[in-house]
């Protein structure tokens, strides 16, 4: 699924209307994808351990990016990005001792933490674009109305 060199993102110009429309979001769920199909190889005895714990901390980057959008501040919604953040270095913690365990071989870590480095570039980029956000007066939100 993931190369050597992770996708190009294009710098956000424009805010989209859903979470969807995120690249930090897709990528995310590439890479949720990715360790999932990694953690099937894992040893029966790690399905509640390791492997579990990678495919949590994983759904988590994925959920806390559609979950902040959802929120009603600029504030909660970078504390959720921030908590999406934090979960995607717990993912690449978990994959060097996977590596370290003998469950990952060195190219299939190395490929993994890449696929972390491609959603880690465009997660920073929203953070930056929030945190920004939040120094100016309440407009318009950034929500879909439903």
């Amino acid at each position: 699924m993931f190369h050597t060199r992770p996708p190009v993102c294009a710098p956000i110009q424009f805010m989209p209307k859903t979470f969807e429309d995120l690249d930090a979001f897709n990528y995310a769920l590439a890479l949720m994808v990715h360790i999932y199909g990694l953690t099937e190889n894992f040893p029966k005895r790690e399905m509640y351990g390791l492997a579990s714990q990678l495919r949590r901390a994983a759904v988590s980057i994925v959920s806390n990016i559609a979950e902040g959008q959802g929120r009603l501040t600029d504030g909660e919604w970078r504390q959720h990005l921030s908590h999406a953040r934090g979960s995607l270095f717990e993912v690449e913690a978990q994959i060097i001792a996977a590596n370290r365990l003998g469950y990952l071989d060195d190219a299939g870590a190395q490929i993994a933490r890449t696929a972390v480095r491609s959603v880690g570039k465009p997660l920073s980029g929203l953070i930056r674009y929030v945190k920004r956000r939040e120094g100016r007066p309440p407009a318009t939100s950034h929500r879909q109305q439903r």
